[in-house]
């Protein structure tokens, strides 16, 4: 474990990169042998905006990375956060650590996107997409880049997390958040055991339906037990899912990428509840 953290807390972005084109490459190519949609699009096409909000994510996660790191580094040398406070053996703090920041990095900040109307505004890029598959994952507006780093942020603020738990979280968090949206058909018991424990594509699937309540259902990237621990855990079956939102079926997967920017700043649509036309 010590290895492990050793590499983490001082993995070069190279490595980072790598871990993200590695993850897109894997489960793309999964989606081509093993689909669980076949969808009637051009999929290089589609991954196009895609790609730029990864690319935009990537650019903001660049210059923000020092507040993180500094904030990191004080709560170590202060002995300040919950993870500095217990005397647990190394493998049990970095499970608490991971665990923790998917909490409040991942479940907690897709929560309050969902809840509050002007965040809502910012995530509501991620929700047009409706053709989901792995380069959806990161298809989110640049202002909900800062969002999504405020509340990571503060994870490792409240956690007291060294930045080798951090690093590793953080590199999780894309490979499973590639995993849980890719285009793919896992045998049905199988997704249904490992929901019990991670967030299996099936169960995120049901977030991307376009209709309430289910959007506002398995809200978790990592773990699914915060979903199950607190009630916004769903099922729905595979053949009723329809990718999008219902009250913007104006904007879907190749809408222009400025129009995607500059929907944040449009009006609120409330939820309609009807069908798509």
């Amino acid at each position: 474990m010590e290895v492990i953290i050793d590499y983490f807390s001082t993995i070069p972005s190279s490595h980072r990169s790598l871990i993200l084109v590695s993850g897109i490459t894997f489960f793309w190519l999964l989606e081509y042998a093993n689909p669980l949609f076949k969808f009637k699009y051009k999929k290089f096409k589609h991954a196009w905006p895609n790609i730029f909000f990864t690319l935009t994510t990537i650019v903001i996660n660049f210059f923000l990375a020092f507040i993180l790191l500094k904030t990191s580094d004080w709560t170590v040398e202060s002995k300040f956060g919950l993870l500095q406070w217990l005397e647990f053996p190394l493998w049990a703090t970095i499970v608490l650590g991971v665990l923790l920041l998917d909490f409040t990095g991942a479940y907690l900040a897709h929560w309050v996107q969902h809840k509050i109307k002007p965040l809502w505004m910012f995530h509501l890029i991620h929700h047009t997409d409706n053709h989901v598959d792995t380069t959806t994952a990161n298809r989110h507006h640049p202002g909900e880049s800062v969002i999504r780093f405020i509340f990571t942020t503060l994870g490792v603020f409240i956690l007291g997390a060294p930045v080798g738990i951090v690093m590793l979280y953080q590199s999780l968090s894309v490979v499973f958040s590639q995993f849980n949206h890719a285009n793919i058909e896992l045998p049905k018991k199988l997704d249904d055991i490992i929901s019990w424990v991670i967030v299996s594509p099936d169960m995120h699937k049901v977030h991307h339906h376009y209709v309430l309540p289910y959007t506002d259902t398995n809200y978790g990237n990592i773990f699914s037990i915060w979903d199950r621990l607190f009630g916004t855990f769903a099922k729905i079956r595979n053949e009723e899912i329809t990718y999008g939102v219902d009250s913007y079926p104006d904007v879907d997967s190749n809408a222009h990428i400025v129009k995607l920017l500059k929907l944040p700043f449009k009006g609120y649509r409330p939820p309609t509840g009807g069908k798509f036309d």
